[in-house]
C-alpha cells in the first residue's frame, strides 16, 4: 500500500451523507462541527485527482462531493454561491476558489462540468475585480455588502483554481482569458509586492490594495490570516508562477527568476529560523519567528515547490531539498495510525493544536505526493491526465 493509498483511505473516512466532514486526530469526523465548504471542495478535488489515477472508489467519492456542492446544504439556492459553512452564510473568495478547483478537477476526471460552470460564473461575477487584476475577499449572505478587507491568500487559491479551470474548460478563448487573469494576479503579487519588499510577501490589504503589515498582530496564529510573512504561502506562490509559466505561449521573462527569488527567500529565511529543524508558520518583517509552530501544509508546499523547480530548471539542488524536506516530514509529521500527517507540531516535534485541531483534510499532502516527479502543467489534473 503506497503513501497515497493510505492517505486516500484516511480521507474516505470524512464522507457524510451530504458532503465531507472535518477529520480529528483519530481520523474520524469531529462531532458537532459544522460542514465547511473548503473541506468539502478540497476533498472533492483530491478524490477527483485519485479518480484520474484509476484509484478504485475514488470516482464515487468525487461524484458524491460534486452532488453535495451542487445540491447540499452549503449551496445557497436563494442567493447563489456557497455559504462558508452550514453555520456561516458569508460568501468568501477563499472557499469559492476551492469550489472552482473542485469543479475543474471533476470536469477533467469526466464527472461533468455543471459544477465548474456555476462556480466559475460566481467567481467571475462576484469576486474577480478586473480593474485590480485581483479578487475581492468576502460578501454577506445576500451579496449586498462587500467587506473592506482584501487578502493574498484567497487570490493565491484563485490563481490555482483559475489555472485548473483553464485546463478543464472546452473553450479556448475562455481558457486564454482565465490564464490572462492568473498572470495579472501573479504579476501584481509576486513581481510587484513581493519583489519590492525583497521577497517578504504582504498578505493583508485594505479596499484600495494598500498593504496592512500590522494586520492581526494581536492574533498572529490565525489559520487563514496570520500576521507577518507566511512562509508556506511564499512557496505556493513560487510554484503557481511556474504552473502559469508552463501554459503561456509567451511567458514573461520575470516569471522564472521571480519564482526562484521567492522560493529561495522562503527556504533560506524560514528553515530552522529559531534553531530547530523545520519551517515556522510565520516570520516578522525582520525574518524573526512569530508563530514557531510547524504546520504540515507549509512543509508540503515547500516540497511541492522544490519538486516543480527541479522539473523546470533541472537543478539538482531543488531535488535534494525536496528529498531532504520530505524525509523530515516522514520522520516528524507522518501518523501511522491514520495514514495522514499530523497538521501541527511544536518546534521540537510534539503534536500541537494552537492553530489546527486534528487532521482536517488531505489536500496539501495529496498534492505534494502527486507533484513528486510529475510533469509541470497548469494544474495537477492536467499533469495526471
Amino acid at each position: 500500500m503506497t503513501d497515497l493509498d493510505r492517505l486516500l483511505a484516511f480521507a474516505a473516512r470524512s464522507r457524510l451523507d451530504d458532503g465531507f466532514g472535518y477529520l480529528g486526530a483519530d481520523g474520524s469526523v469531529l462531532p458537532g462541527r459544522p460542514q465547511e465548504t473548503w473541506i468539502v471542495a478540497r476533498m472533492t478535488h483530491v478524490f477527483g485527482l485519485a479518480h484520474l489515477l484509476g484509484t478504485p472508489g475514488a470516482g464515487d467519492l468525487a461524484a458524491h462531493g460534486v452532488r453535495a456542492l451542487r445540491h447540499g446544504p452549503l449551496h445557497d439556492d436563494r442567493h447563489g454561491g456557497w455559504r462558508s459553512s452550514t453555520e456561516d452564510g458569508t460568501k468568501a473568495a477563499y472557499v469559492h476558489a476551492f469550489v472552482v478547483l473542485a469543479g475543474s478537477t471533476a470536469a477533467a476526471a469526466g464527472l461533468g462540468d455543471d459544477l465548474l460552470g456555476e462556480a466559475l460564473g460566481v467567481w467571475q461575477h462576484r469576486f474577480w475585480d478586473d480593474d485590480a487584476g485581483l479578487a475581492v475577499e468576502e460578501w454577506d449572505a445576500g451579496w449586498t455588502r462587500l467587506d473592506g478587507y482584501r487578502g493574498a491568500n484567497a487570490n493565491m487559491h484563485g490563481v490555482e483554481a483559475t489555472l485548473a479551470a483553464a485546463d478543464a474548460v472546452g473553450d479556448a478563448a475562455l481558457a486564454d482569458r482565465l490564464r490572462g487573469q492568473a498572470l495579472r494576479s501573479v504579476e501584481r503579487v509576486v513581481h510587484g509586492w513581493a519583489r519590492e519588499r525583497d521577497w517578504r510577501l504582504p498578505e493583508h490589504f485594505d479596499a484600495a490594495w494598500t498593504p496592512l503589515p500590522e494586520h492581526n498582530r494581536d492574533h498572529p496564529a490565525d489559520p487563514f490570516r496570520p500576521y507577518g510573512v507566511t512562509v508556506g504561502h511564499q512557496f505556493e506562490w513560487a510554484r503557481l508562477a511556474l504552473h502559469l509559466r508552463s501554459v503561456l505561449d509567451r511567458p514573461p521573462a520575470w516569471l522564472l527568476p521571480d519564482a526562484i527569488g521567492l522560493f529561495d527567500a522562503a527556504a533560506g529565511r524560514g528553515w530552522a529560523a529559531d534553531g530547530e529543524d523545520g519551517f515556522p508558520y510565520t516570520l516578522d518583517w525582520q525574518d524573526r519567528p512569530v508563530v514557531p509552530a510547524r504546520m504540515h501544509w507549509v512543509l508540503c508546499e515547500a516540497v511541492a515547490a522544490a519538486e516543480v523547480l527541479a522539473g523546470v530548471t533541472g537543478e539538482a539542488r531543488y531535488r535534494d531539498l525536496a528529498d531532504r524536506w520530505w524525509a523530515h516530514g516522514e520522520a516528524r509529521f507522518a501518523d501511522p495510525a491514520t495514514g495522514s500527517w499530523h497538521h501541527e507540531l511544536t518546534p521540537s516535534g510534539e503534536v500541537a493544536s494552537g492553530t489546527w485541531t486534528g487532521q482536517p483534510d488531505a489536500y496539501h499532502l495529496a498534492q505534494a505526493l502527486l507533484l513528486r516527479n510529475s510533469p509541470v502543467r497548469g494544474s495537477i489534473a492536467a499533469a495526471l491526465r
